[in-house]
């Protein structure tokens, strides 16, 4: 028998893949049920940093943090959807009450990496026309302990200025710690 001629290393090693070239856990059931459970906590504490962090990313043109990051954060593209930033970007002589009028290869840029990089689903739902990242219902959910008062108070303005609470903004660190009132 040619099994019998292997060595049991070696037919652990044959035995030891399943069908679709997988090898089986080692352990057994319970080492199986011990990786998917820190799987599951690696996906867990992976959506916590990103809940405090709204990184830009990598391929951010400098085109938009020049000309956006001139009057306001450069916000992460993804807190938007695709047709909300066609939106922004085909109005942005009227952007919010200023002119952010841009050269047609710049806005191109920019529209172009906007309506890549956006968001969906339940972050973007809700942003109303115009589009206005503050009325998300992701930002309302996330900023739902803020009172009328506060956004009205001359040292915040507004929802839209992120930096008068958030001390690490700029940093695109949003993290509950990192959170500084106005008093």
């Amino acid at each position: 028998m040619v099994s019998a001629q292997l060595h049991r290393s070696d037919r652990t090693r044959m035995h030891s893949r399943r069908k679709g070239g997988l090898r089986k856990l080692p352990g057994g059931g319970q080492m199986r049920r011990i990786y998917i459970l820190l799987a599951l906590i690696a996906i867990g504490v992976t959506s916590i940093a990103r809940a405090d962090r709204l990184p830009l990313p990598a391929d951010t043109p400098a085109s938009y943090r020049a000309e956006c990051a001139s009057c306001h954060l450069p916000f992460a593209p993804m807190l938007l959807s695709s047709p909300d930033w066609k939106n922004v970007m085909g109005n942005l002589e009227r952007h919010y009450g200023d002119n952010a009028s841009l050269d047609a290869k710049t806005r191109g840029e920019i529209e172009v990496y906007l309506t890549r990089r956006a968001g969906s689903g339940s972050r973007v739902s809700g942003a109303g026309d115009p589009p206005r990242i503050t009325a998300t219902d992701w930002f309302r959910r996330e900023h739902r302990e803020v009172s009328a008062a506060l956004w009205r108070d001359p040292r915040v303005k507004s929802a839209a200025n992120c930096t008068a609470c958030h001390s690490r903004a700029e940093h695109e660190s949003f993290r509950g710690r990192e959170i500084k009132l106005p008093k």
